[in-house]
Protein backbone atom coordinates (compact mmCIF):
# COMPACT_ATOMS: atom_id res chain seq x y z
CA UNK A 1 0.00 0.00 0.00
CA UNK A 2 2.07 2.70 -1.65
CA UNK A 3 -0.70 5.08 -1.86
CA UNK A 4 -0.32 8.26 0.67
CA UNK A 5 -3.84 9.47 -0.12
CA UNK A 6 -5.26 5.89 0.69
CA UNK A 7 -3.12 5.74 3.88
CA UNK A 8 -4.20 9.21 5.46
CA UNK A 9 -8.14 8.13 5.24
CA UNK A 10 -7.71 4.94 6.72
CA UNK A 11 -4.92 6.55 9.68
CA UNK A 12 -7.27 9.43 10.17
CA UNK A 13 -10.63 6.68 10.15
CA UNK A 14 -8.81 4.62 12.51
CA UNK A 15 -7.76 7.15 15.26
CA UNK A 16 -11.83 8.49 15.59
CA UNK A 17 -13.56 4.72 15.45
CA UNK A 18 -10.85 3.22 18.31
CA UNK A 19 -12.07 5.91 20.48
CA UNK A 20 -15.56 4.94 19.71
CA UNK A 21 -14.77 1.35 20.14
CA UNK A 22 -12.77 2.29 23.24
CA UNK A 23 -16.08 4.23 24.32
CA UNK A 24 -18.06 1.49 23.67
CA UNK A 25 -16.46 -0.73 26.69
CA UNK A 26 -18.89 1.12 28.92
CA UNK A 27 -21.77 -1.49 27.96
CA UNK A 28 -19.04 -4.48 29.94
CA UNK A 29 -19.10 -2.99 32.55
CA UNK A 30 -21.41 -2.83 35.54
CA UNK A 31 -19.29 -0.20 37.98
CA UNK A 32 -16.95 2.68 37.33
CA UNK A 33 -12.52 1.83 36.89
CA UNK A 34 -10.40 0.84 40.10
CA UNK A 35 -7.92 3.95 40.26
CA UNK A 36 -5.30 1.34 40.04
CA UNK A 37 -6.65 0.76 36.54
CA UNK A 38 -7.32 4.28 35.99
CA UNK A 39 -3.24 4.82 36.68
CA UNK A 40 -2.28 2.15 34.28
CA UNK A 41 -4.15 2.98 31.23
CA UNK A 42 -3.31 6.96 31.30
CA UNK A 43 0.42 5.65 32.14
CA UNK A 44 0.34 3.20 28.89
CA UNK A 45 -1.27 6.46 26.85
CA UNK A 46 1.44 8.84 27.81
CA UNK A 47 4.25 6.20 27.11
CA UNK A 48 2.86 6.03 23.60
CA UNK A 49 2.38 9.79 23.08
CA UNK A 50 6.11 10.52 24.78
CA UNK A 51 7.12 8.04 21.92
CA UNK A 52 5.51 9.61 19.25
CA UNK A 53 6.74 13.07 20.39
CA UNK A 54 10.02 12.28 19.70
CA UNK A 55 10.13 9.55 17.16
CA UNK A 56 7.45 10.36 14.89
CA UNK A 57 7.51 14.10 15.07
CA UNK A 58 10.56 15.56 16.58
CA UNK A 59 12.97 13.55 14.33
CA UNK A 60 10.77 14.04 11.19
CA UNK A 61 11.02 18.02 12.21
CA UNK A 62 14.65 17.58 12.37
CA UNK A 63 15.51 16.02 9.26
CA UNK A 64 12.54 17.71 7.42
CA UNK A 65 14.49 21.06 8.12
CA UNK A 66 17.83 19.87 7.32
CA UNK A 67 17.00 19.02 3.77
CA UNK A 68 15.29 22.24 3.14
CA UNK A 69 17.41 24.97 1.58
CA UNK A 70 15.50 27.43 2.88
CA UNK A 71 16.69 26.14 6.28
CA UNK A 72 20.47 26.55 5.51
CA UNK A 73 22.41 27.73 8.32
CA UNK A 74 19.59 27.49 10.58
CA UNK A 75 17.94 24.37 10.19
CA UNK A 76 18.13 24.11 14.33
CA UNK A 77 15.09 27.04 14.57
CA UNK A 78 11.87 25.46 13.13
CA UNK A 79 11.94 22.05 15.14
CA UNK A 80 12.88 24.41 18.11
CA UNK A 81 10.31 27.38 17.62
CA UNK A 82 7.43 25.16 16.31
CA UNK A 83 7.59 23.07 19.59
CA UNK A 84 8.35 25.92 22.00
CA UNK A 85 4.63 27.44 19.63
CA UNK A 86 2.95 23.72 20.01
CA UNK A 87 3.33 23.87 24.40
CA UNK A 88 2.35 27.63 24.16
CA UNK A 89 -1.09 26.55 22.36
CA UNK A 90 -1.61 23.59 24.52
CA UNK A 91 -0.86 26.19 27.47
CA UNK A 92 -3.68 28.45 26.08
CA UNK A 93 -6.07 26.28 25.73
CA UNK A 94 -5.58 24.56 29.27
CA UNK A 95 -6.27 28.30 30.43
CA UNK A 96 -9.12 29.14 28.59
CA UNK A 97 -11.41 26.30 28.29
CA UNK A 98 -12.79 25.11 31.69
CA UNK A 99 -12.36 21.38 32.66
CA UNK A 100 -11.85 19.27 34.88
CA UNK A 101 -9.86 16.31 35.88
CA UNK A 102 -11.37 13.45 38.03
CA UNK A 103 -8.47 11.48 39.13
CA UNK A 104 -7.19 14.79 41.43
CA UNK A 105 -10.11 16.45 41.79
CA UNK A 106 -9.06 19.46 40.43
CA UNK A 107 -10.92 22.20 38.00
CA UNK A 108 -8.33 24.34 35.31
CA UNK A 109 -9.41 27.27 33.04
CA UNK A 110 -11.95 30.03 33.00
CA UNK A 111 -14.27 29.63 35.78
CA UNK A 112 -18.05 28.59 34.43
CA UNK A 113 -20.68 27.60 37.40
CA UNK A 114 -22.96 26.61 33.91
CA UNK A 115 -20.41 24.11 32.87
CA UNK A 116 -21.63 20.53 34.69
CA UNK A 117 -18.71 18.42 35.78
CA UNK A 118 -18.98 16.32 33.40
CA UNK A 119 -18.74 18.80 30.38
CA UNK A 120 -15.86 19.71 32.08
CA UNK A 121 -14.27 16.17 32.67
CA UNK A 122 -15.38 15.86 28.68
CA UNK A 123 -13.53 18.76 27.99
CA UNK A 124 -10.62 17.68 29.52
CA UNK A 125 -10.44 14.74 27.55
CA UNK A 126 -10.98 16.20 23.92
CA UNK A 127 -7.92 19.06 24.73
CA UNK A 128 -5.53 15.60 25.25
CA UNK A 129 -6.80 14.23 21.83
CA UNK A 130 -6.26 17.78 20.40
CA UNK A 131 -2.31 16.90 19.53
CA UNK A 132 -3.35 13.29 18.62
CA UNK A 133 -5.15 14.50 15.64
CA UNK A 134 -2.39 17.28 14.46
CA UNK A 135 0.42 14.45 15.03
CA UNK A 136 -1.53 12.20 12.35
CA UNK A 137 -2.42 14.70 10.33
CA UNK A 138 0.87 16.38 9.77
CA UNK A 139 2.76 12.85 9.11
CA UNK A 140 0.26 12.14 6.42
CA UNK A 141 0.46 15.46 4.76
CA UNK A 142 4.40 15.14 4.86
CA UNK A 143 3.69 11.66 3.42
CA UNK A 144 1.43 13.22 0.78
CA UNK A 145 3.84 16.13 -0.16
CA UNK A 146 6.90 14.00 -0.37
CA UNK A 147 4.91 11.84 -2.93
CA UNK A 148 4.13 14.71 -4.77
CA UNK A 149 7.43 16.09 -5.33
CA UNK A 150 9.06 13.89 -8.07
CA UNK A 151 12.88 14.45 -6.94
CA UNK A 152 11.78 12.60 -3.55
CA UNK A 153 13.35 9.36 -3.51
CA UNK A 154 10.77 6.48 -3.67
CA UNK A 155 12.23 4.88 -0.42
CA UNK A 156 12.00 7.93 1.43
CA UNK A 157 8.18 8.10 0.59
CA UNK A 158 7.77 4.65 1.16
CA UNK A 159 9.34 5.44 4.77
CA UNK A 160 7.06 8.58 5.55
CA UNK A 161 4.01 6.31 4.57
CA UNK A 162 5.33 3.89 7.35
CA UNK A 163 5.79 5.90 9.46
CA UNK A 164 2.47 7.95 9.20
CA UNK A 165 0.92 4.82 9.56
CA UNK A 166 2.50 3.01 12.43
CA UNK A 167 1.93 6.51 14.25
CA UNK A 168 -2.24 6.60 13.54
CA UNK A 169 -2.03 2.15 14.61
CA UNK A 170 -0.27 3.71 17.79
CA UNK A 171 -2.15 6.24 19.11
CA UNK A 172 -5.31 4.09 17.83
CA UNK A 173 -3.99 1.66 20.19
CA UNK A 174 -3.96 4.06 23.14
CA UNK A 175 -7.28 5.83 22.32
CA UNK A 176 -9.09 2.55 22.94
CA UNK A 177 -8.38 2.21 26.83
CA UNK A 178 -8.46 6.51 26.60
CA UNK A 179 -12.21 6.15 25.59
CA UNK A 180 -13.09 3.88 28.11
CA UNK A 181 -11.22 5.70 30.76
CA UNK A 182 -13.86 8.58 29.59
CA UNK A 183 -16.72 6.68 29.53
CA UNK A 184 -16.74 4.15 31.54
CA UNK A 185 -16.07 7.17 34.71
CA UNK A 186 -19.22 8.86 33.43
CA UNK A 187 -21.26 6.26 33.90
CA UNK A 188 -19.96 5.38 37.52
CA UNK A 189 -21.35 9.17 38.23
CA UNK A 190 -24.91 8.23 37.20
CA UNK A 191 -25.19 8.84 33.68
CA UNK A 192 -26.65 6.24 31.62
CA UNK A 193 -24.96 3.95 29.19
CA UNK A 194 -25.77 5.30 26.01
CA UNK A 195 -25.00 8.78 27.08
CA UNK A 196 -21.88 7.95 28.70
CA UNK A 197 -20.81 6.60 25.38
CA UNK A 198 -21.60 9.14 23.21
CA UNK A 199 -19.71 11.43 25.31
CA UNK A 200 -16.37 9.33 25.03
CA UNK A 201 -16.91 9.05 21.18
CA UNK A 202 -17.55 12.66 20.59
CA UNK A 203 -14.21 13.35 22.73
CA UNK A 204 -12.67 12.03 19.55
CA UNK A 205 -14.06 14.30 17.36
CA UNK A 206 -11.65 16.70 17.07
CA UNK A 207 -8.72 13.78 16.02
CA UNK A 208 -10.07 13.62 12.37
CA UNK A 209 -10.92 17.35 12.72
CA UNK A 210 -7.61 18.59 13.18
CA UNK A 211 -5.85 15.77 11.43
CA UNK A 212 -7.44 17.05 8.35
CA UNK A 213 -6.52 20.39 8.84
CA UNK A 214 -3.31 19.76 9.44
CA UNK A 215 -3.03 17.36 6.71
CA UNK A 216 -3.98 20.70 4.41
CA UNK A 217 -1.21 22.70 6.16
CA UNK A 218 1.44 19.97 5.22
CA UNK A 219 1.08 20.28 2.11
CA UNK A 220 3.27 23.70 2.07
CA UNK A 221 6.51 21.73 2.77
CA UNK A 222 8.27 24.62 3.73
CA UNK A 223 6.08 24.57 6.87
CA UNK A 224 6.26 21.01 7.66
CA UNK A 225 9.50 21.18 10.24
CA UNK A 226 7.70 23.89 12.03
CA UNK A 227 4.36 22.26 12.01
CA UNK A 228 5.70 18.82 13.29
CA UNK A 229 7.30 20.24 15.86
CA UNK A 230 4.25 21.93 16.84
CA UNK A 231 2.93 18.98 17.53
CA UNK A 232 5.50 17.68 19.44
CA UNK A 233 4.92 20.58 21.81
CA UNK A 234 1.45 20.06 22.04
CA UNK A 235 1.92 16.68 22.98
CA UNK A 236 4.53 16.86 25.44
CA UNK A 237 2.74 19.52 26.95
CA UNK A 238 -0.63 17.59 27.51
CA UNK A 239 1.22 14.11 29.08
CA UNK A 240 3.74 16.34 31.46
CA UNK A 241 0.84 18.81 32.68
CA UNK A 242 -2.18 16.73 32.34
CA UNK A 243 -1.75 12.80 31.60
CA UNK A 244 1.17 11.67 33.99
CA UNK A 245 -0.06 14.10 37.12
CA UNK A 246 -3.55 12.43 37.11
CA UNK A 247 -1.69 8.85 36.15
CA UNK A 248 0.32 9.44 39.95
CA UNK A 249 -2.14 11.18 41.61
CA UNK A 250 -3.89 8.35 43.68
CA UNK A 251 -1.34 6.22 45.07
CA UNK A 252 -0.47 4.17 41.69
CA UNK A 253 2.72 6.07 40.83
CA UNK A 254 4.73 2.62 40.44
CA UNK A 255 1.96 0.73 38.41
CA UNK A 256 1.93 4.17 36.04
CA UNK A 257 5.71 4.03 35.58
CA UNK A 258 5.38 0.81 34.34
CA UNK A 259 2.48 0.90 32.20
CA UNK A 260 4.23 4.01 30.92
CA UNK A 261 7.40 2.51 29.76
CA UNK A 262 5.31 -0.97 28.42
CA UNK A 263 3.09 1.77 26.10
CA UNK A 264 6.81 3.94 25.31
CA UNK A 265 8.40 0.36 24.09
CA UNK A 266 5.39 -0.76 21.84
CA UNK A 267 4.79 2.40 20.29
CA UNK A 268 8.90 2.10 20.04
CA UNK A 269 8.59 -1.47 18.34
CA UNK A 270 5.91 -0.32 15.64
CA UNK A 271 8.14 3.10 15.33
CA UNK A 272 11.13 0.61 14.25
CA UNK A 273 9.26 -2.12 12.35
CA UNK A 274 6.95 -0.05 10.35
CA UNK A 275 8.64 3.46 9.81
Amino acid sequence: MNDPILISIIAISLIFFSTVLGSGLVFLFKKDLTPKLRSIILGFAGGIMICVAFFGLILPAIDQSKINPAYNGWSYVPPVVGFILGGLLLFALDKIIPHFHKMTNTEEGLPSRAVSQNIRFFLAVTIHNIPEGLSVGFACGLAIALARDSLTDPIVVTGAIASALSLAIGISVQNIPEGAAISIPMFGDGMKKWKAFLFGAFSGIVEPLFAIAALFLAQLVVVTPWLLAMAAGAMLYVTLDEIMPEARGNGYSHHSMWSFMIGFILMMIMEVALG
